[in-house]
């Protein structure tokens, strides 16, 4: 589906619990007078870390519709999908996760974990050998991995976010099955504060003066509507010029000069076969020099890793959108 496998390595629920209700009764006593009753807000936190402790047996169902019944937190887990492992990792797994793709390289933890093989079709002896009680796989992972590992015994739980809310999503559903809901929490409150706090910077922006982007993120491949990336453009203001198709597509280069994006977005760490880089593939495409963008320099790279890999950094990518399409609002 997608070229350049191999320099997109990640590609293919509510906020914290609030600790109020202390100004819902009166916990004041008369002076002199004991009570035995403990004050509201001390209540609410126990009431919260409660909450936040998974009651097994826990039933979850994952993006292939396959449901899951754990008895108790898993102490051994696989992830084979960037983005799945550094979301694992966000909440303080390191101890439990075994083994991780061959691609998997943040945080810098992840380097140390067993090798399982690529992230479209791990390799099963390595996966069978490691015998974890859960591997996670991510938007890469192929229909036929995923039913052969199944049929072995392997308990396969499959995302497929098509947003920053289906991201968040999964990190509360992983903070529920290794009963980490409060790492999981915090990890969502800070996601949610980088959105709001990108949506209200750009939210001046009037219609009509919206920029058109463009977003390469190996030659020669954009994404259209319905995918996690074209939604950061959306939710970073921009107007997604090939937003007229659906998914991950190969561009038409002519298309790309009459829609004149006012912005053109790479990632800044693929190369193709002759070494050369993103950037310098665009800038040599035969009258691209007429794009607005071209003209204005706003031809920017961004981290291949923000950018692709939906798991806790998406938000970051999300900020770093914004502040190309809009620089002037992230000062």
């Amino acid at each position: 589906m997608i070229k350049n496998w191999k320099a997109l390595t990640s590609l293919l629920s509510a906020a914290m619990l609030a600790l109020a209700l202390a100004g819902c009764g009166n916990t004041a006593t008369k002076e002199g007078a004991g009570s035995s009753q403990q004050p509201a807000q001390e209540q609410s936190q126990e009431q919260t870390q409660k909450d936040l402790k998974t009651q097994y047996p826990l039933t979850v169902t994952d993006a292939t519709g396959e449901s899951f019944t754990f008895e108790k937190a898993p102490t051994k887990i696989v992830s084979v999908s960037p983005a799945e492992t550094e979301s694992l990792f966000a909440l303080g797994l390191d101890n439990e996760i075994i083994g991780v793709s061959d691609y998997d390289d943040y945080p810098e933890a992840a380097k140390t974990k067993a090798k399982m093989g690529g992230i479209n079709k791990p390799n099963e002896e390595s996966v069978i050998a490691a015998d974890a009680d859960i591997v996670f796989g991510g938007i890469s992972l192929s229909e036929d991995a995923v039913k052969k590992l199944r049929d072995l015994g392997i308990t396969i739980f499959k995302t497929d976010p098509k947003s920053i809310d289906d991201v968040i999503n999964n990190i509360e559903t992983f903070g529920k099955i290794t009963d980490h809901q409060e790492q999981a929490q915090k990890l969502i409150t800070q996601m949610k504060q980088d959105v709001t706090d990108v949506t209200e910077a750009v939210k001046a922006v009037k219609p009509e003066d919206k920029k058109k982007v463009y977003i390469e993120f190996s030659p020669g491949w954009t994404v259209g509507k319905g995918e996690f990336m074209d939604e950061l453009i959306t939710v970073a203001g921009g107007m997604n010029i090939a937003a007229d198709k659906e998914g991950w597509y190969e561009i038409n280069e002519e298309n790309v000069i009459a829609s004149n994006p006012d912005v053109i977005l790479y990632t800044n760490d693929v190369v193709d076969e002759n070494s050369k880089t993103l950037d310098q593939i665009i800038k040599a495409r035969s009258g691209w020099d007429q794009i607005t963008a071209m003209k204005n320099n706003a031809v920017i790279g961004l981290d291949a890793n923000l950018l692709s890999r939906p798991g806790p950094r998406i938000t970051q990518g999300l900020k770093d959108v914004a502040k190309a399409i809009y620089p002037d609002l992230f000062k």
